[in-house]
């Protein structure tokens, strides 16, 4: 029986963990819930999970890990104010199954030094399928990962095509039902961008070695390629309770958490190179990637404040990683500290807000 803290409980990650969890219950058990703002949904939850410990807020959530003896801290907060808890399930010793891609990408080498080996357990479909995909090989046999891209809902546009879509066009997932900030990243391709960058942290693979291929059904989630030619592929129906399940029980997998593939019907899968002029965020996260220290903060926030300023109508879609190529151009590196993550965050928001203004 896994003891599990669900931070971000009311969320699109958080109530598929919670049903996987009232499916399994003679595996998990909720001790400790956590929400953003929906105090209402987040009371209901306690009640119907027998929870006494909850948390509103992050600065509630990390003080809530701290607090609550868990086997396993579930991290499905948006953005990057989930890196207090992230490093607070780290400390505590607990497993940390991690949603919140940003507290990973931003906190970088702080939330690498304050892990044990096999701490983390990634619960973004692409980094399980690589995560499952590595069993098969050791860590000297691997060439090269392979992140797939459904493309979003411009796949096959060009640049040019690009300059009149609306804020209701960029949420018009093909596949995935996100909230505002995650879709549109995936419309832009900043979410894989932040992916190639959480990739490298937690497998330790070189940013020449991490590839990008656009594959539109989502069913290949992602791949690794070994030294003798092999490539190992995990792949199922889209259904986010699957990574889930394996992040709360890791490695152990849960009998019937998803719908496996029909077999007994036909089947077309394709997989298309990456148009890195139409979509360039991939290489400019791998460039800030490489920067390292505090270049990933910036890159992240300011990439947040063009995204709401879109959705506001102030600026053009193109104009979102326009705004995030010059405010990262503009950055000299800070200091690799959560005083300066907070800095550079902060100086990152107010740079794009001035350069969204003079558009």
């Amino acid at each position: 029986m896994r003891r599990v803290i669900v931070l971000g409980s009311t969320g699109s990650i958080g109530l598929q963990a919670l049903d996987v969890i009232s499916a399994n219950p003679d595996r998990f058990r909720v001790v400790g819930l956590s929400a953003g703002s929906n105090g209402q949904r987040l009371a209901e939850q306690a009640a119907m999970f027998g929870v006494a410990d909850t948390a509103l807020g992050a600065d509630d959530s990390e003080r809530l890990v701290r607090s609550v003896e868990a086997d396993v801290v579930l991290n499905a907060i948006t953005g990057s104010v989930g890196l207090g808890s992230t490093l607070a399930a780290l400390e505590s010793g607990a497993t940390l199954a991690l949603a919140n891609k940003e507290s990973l990408i931003v906190g970088g080498e702080l939330v690498k030094r304050a892990a044990r080996p096999g701490q983390i357990v990634p619960v973004d479909s692409e980094h399980s399928a690589i995560a499952q995909a590595l069993r098969s090989g050791k860590s000297g046999e691997v060439r090269r990962l392979v992140l797939t891209a459904s493309g979003g809902p411009f796949r096959g546009r060009t640049r040019a095509s690009l300059v009149n879509v609306t804020p209701g066009d960029a949420l018009a997932h093909p596949t995935w039902d996100m909230g505002l900030v995650v879709t549109t990243n995936s419309s832009t391709l900043v979410n894989k961008g932040l992916e190639v960058i959480e990739a490298h942290l937690l497998f330790d693979v070189p940013y020449d070695r991490i590839d990008v291929t656009v594959h539109p059904q989502s069913v290949v989630h992602s791949m690794v390629e070994f030294i003798d030619g092999s490539t190992i592929a995990q792949a199922s129906p889209p259904d986010m309770r699957l990574p889930i399940s394996l992040g709360l029980d890791w490695p152990n997998r849960v009998p019937g958490v998803g719908v496996p593939i029909d077999w007994t019907t036909s089947q077309t899968w394709t997989f298309e190179p990456l148009d890195s002029e139409a979509f360039p965020a991939v290489e400019l996260a791998k460039a800030v990637g490489r920067a390292g220290a505090t270049f990933p903060a910036v890159f992240n926030a300011a990439n947040e404040q063009a995204v709401l300023a879109f959705h506001a109508g102030v600026i053009g879609y193109l104009d979102i990683l326009d705004t995030v190529t010059h405010v990262v151009e503009a950055h000299d590196g800070g200091e690799l500290s959560l005083s300066g993550l907070a800095e550079a965050e902060s100086w990152a928001r107010s740079m794009a807000d001035v350069m969204i203004a003079a558009r």
